[in-house]
């Protein structure tokens, strides 16, 4: 398994400038500890269906990243298409590509939350087919010069982003999630996300569904490829998921341990029985024993997020779960 870490970019409403510039300690420390990757999230308001929080801007934060770290590579995870237009976004790659030398990984998700689609003027019924426009218009225009798009909801002529950087490593999110009155989302992984998959180098599961769910979505996304002629095995499978770890090997005091930093990042809009069932909470030998489970079920990439920006708890994320596994020779 390939082990990859969420980038802490949280937006609280304390945020202070010294706790802003641990983004770039914890980048530097993710890159010296051999993590494969960063990804950063996106929300730019609070989605109570979800999150009780909100994060800086994914891409900027990649670029201050950048700035300190040489190897990991560096994850959009995930930006919601819908919320840009094309030919800014791959100017926006363009440049995040060159600042990097190359190390740009493009993750993209339609959005769910209505009320971030109401604020910028969008339906949320368009999101999956805005994302599908945005991904077909990226691919022209990252590969391509002179480029002329005709679709539904973006149009232009005869555009070149130069220098070319090429079409990214690109991964699709989704997939089943745990039903909640507050979010529109289906608990199964919906036929246009299977679609969508079918056309990306790799998927990343949502955490908001349960254990199950993801090894559901797993089988369900190699039997979609295998019937529309791909190779399941040509597809990286990863999962992401947050946790923080604890010096107990009990499970309930481990979980009021957990309790405060999960529903810090989560909120309570949700069940604390609820989180624990989807978020990696527990003793840390539970923990390991469920992406043991999941790697069984054919997750070969896992990105774990922390509820904060503690350099302590990203190393024992090496030292206590990745040192657990055995490296992957596709590093």
């Amino acid at each position: 398994m390939r082990f990859s870490v969420y980038l802490p970019t949280f937006a609280w409403a304390d945020l202070t400038f010294d706790q802003a510039a641990r983004v770039k300690t914890f980048a530097r420390k993710a890159d010296e500890l051999g993590f494969h990757a960063l990804w950063v999230a996106e929300h730019f308001l609070v989605a109570p269906g979800l999150y009780g929080t909100v994060w800086m801007s994914p891409l900027l934060c990649l670029a201050h990243a950048a700035a300190v770290t040489s190897r990991i590579r560096l994850a959009t995870g995930l930006l919601i298409l819908p919320y840009y237009h094309p030919v800014t976004l791959a100017r926006e790659i363009q440049t995040l590509h060159h600042l990097s030398h190359g190390r740009v990984v493009l993750g993209v998700a339609p959005g769910w939350d209505q009320r971030e689609f109401e604020t910028l003027g969008m339906k949320l019924g368009e999101r999956g087919r805005r994302t599908d426009e945005i991904i077909a218009a990226l691919r022209r225009l990252l590969t391509e010069r002179d480029v002329s798009f005709a679709g539904r909801y973006y149009r232009f002529e005869h555009v070149s982003i130069d220098p070319l950087p090429g079409f990214p490593e690109l991964w699709v999110g989704g997939g089943s999630k745990i039903k909640t009155a507050l979010s529109p989302d289906k608990t199964y992984i919906a036929p246009a996300v299977l679609a969508r998959i079918a056309g990306a180098d790799g998927w990343l599961a949502r955490a908001a569904g349960s254990q199950q769910m993801v090894k559901d979505d797993v089988q369900a996304i190699r039997a979609h490829l295998s019937t529309h002629g791909r190779d399941p095995a040509g597809l990286r499978y990863g999962h992401l998921n947050f946790t923080h770890l604890v010096d107990t090997d009990d499970r309930e005091k481990a979980l009021a341990l957990q309790r405060p930093h999960i529903e810090r990042v989560m909120g309570t809009h949700r069940s604390f029985e609820n989180l624990t069932e989807s978020y990696f909470l527990g003793t840390t030998a539970e923990i390991v024993a469920r992406i043991a489970d999941l790697e069984r079920a054919g997750i070969q990439d896992m990105v774990l997020a922390s509820c904060g920006d503690d350099l302590e708890q990203l190393e024992r994320f090496a030292s206590e779960i990745v040192g657990r596994f055995p490296p992957d020779s596709s590093r």
